[in-house]
């Protein structure tokens, strides 16, 4: 079966050839001059035809095959280099140990963009767990303040997984930590990323994203919800039961509609309320029969574990997903992050 990185690979180059092109077209001579330093125009023609041939090769089903087995190369080795012609099962012990310099850099520097402590929420106890499907993956979490007492939750998950999807969740990074500390409203946060990713010809795929912003003087959440999976609020009802209440989304997905409506919702929270954010990962993972874990058993789970500490019950869903999946890879990023009203 043809790799889905092929297909990425493919679209990359195009893009590519376009851009290229479009430079050769339009740029001055002395530009050209300054930005080539010593090289020459006939080295970027060089390099266009590199690109159109390896297109080519994509379409006709040769770019990403083995010269020793002729199956497909691996597909960590093709999200760093498309032109890779070599399995890593049959490269050399020093080609091999240079690959795992250049993955383990690339995962360490993905490593940084995300909070590597819990953050210190007056009124909120915090927990998270994120693991990528691959070396690198487009989950993406984060905890800013952004006011006197406010402070801003936030989870996102870019299509796909790998390289692109790694250098597009930095981006959301870059661009939130920009946005929340100007703007006044979880809405305004997503219109404004919303904006800037739509036409942005660098990003060729969308974005779900739920953004809450939590005062803990008022201990309140108003949140906006991108077309990202729902939350989990558990609260305690009037009979000491825990009651669910699902944070649906209000608007669609960041770069997936031209125009969107964009709704925020508030909701009040109390001592002990638990908050649950999470990705498709962990809900999608499906078990060796290819059921789902699905939305209805992670809130079971959460519901049991309702009095535990964050870390607990993150360490619970962790548990009972690696059942579900009876200890296979997970197919698809997954990040969860527990929140305890204190």
């Amino acid at each position: 079966m043809k790799p889905i990185v092929l297909e990425r690979v493919r679209t990359s180059l195009l893009e590519r050839q376009v851009g290229l092109d479009e430079w050769l077209r339009t740029t001055s001579a002395h530009k050209k001059e300054v930005l080539l330093g010593s090289s020459t125009e006939q080295a970027v023609h060089a390099h266009l035809d590199t690109i159109k041939r390896s297109i080519g090769e994509v379409e006709s089903d040769v770019l990403g095959r083995c010269e020793v087995c002729r199956d497909y190369v691996d597909s960590d080795l093709l999200e760093i280099d498309y032109a890779a012609c070599v399995c890593i099962d049959h490269l050399s012990d020093e080609e091999v140990r240079n690959l795992e310099l250049d993955l383990e850099l690339a995962q360490r520097v993905q490593k940084t963009l995300l909070p590597q402590e819990p953050p210190n929420i007056p009124g909120m106890n915090i927990a998270a767990y994120s693991r990528p499907a691959h070396i690198l993956g487009g989950d993406y979490f984060d905890f800013v303040e952004c006011g006197v007492d406010t402070y801003c939750l936030a989870i996102a998950d870019v299509t796909g997984h790998g390289i692109a999807a790694s250098l597009h969740m930095a981006s959301i990074q870059a661009m939130l930590r920009s946005v929340v500390p100007t703007s006044r409203s979880p809405t305004e946060v997503v219109k404004r990323i919303h904006k800037l990713f739509i036409h942005n010809m660098h990003f060729v795929t969308f974005v779900t994203l739920f953004i809450g912003i939590f005062d803990s003087i008022t201990r309140t959440f108003s949140y906006c919800n991108a077309g990202h999976n729902p939350p989990i609020v558990l609260q305690q009802n009037a009979v000491g039961r825990a009651s669910i209440v699902w944070l649906d989304p209000t608007g669609a997905a960041i770069g997936l509609v031209e125009e969107s409506e964009y709704a925020q919702r508030t909701l009040s929270l109390h001592e002990g309320d638990l908050l649950v954010m999470y990705t498709d990962g962990v809900t999608e993972a499906a078990n060796p029969q290819g059921e789902m874990f699905g939305s209805e058993r992670l809130a079971g789970v959460v519901e049991r574990m309702y009095q535990s500490p964050p870390r607990e019950v993150v360490s619970g869903i962790r548990e009972d997903l690696e059942g579900h999946t009876d200890g296979r890879p997970l197919a698809d990023d997954a990040t969860v992050i527990v929140g305890r009203i204190t």
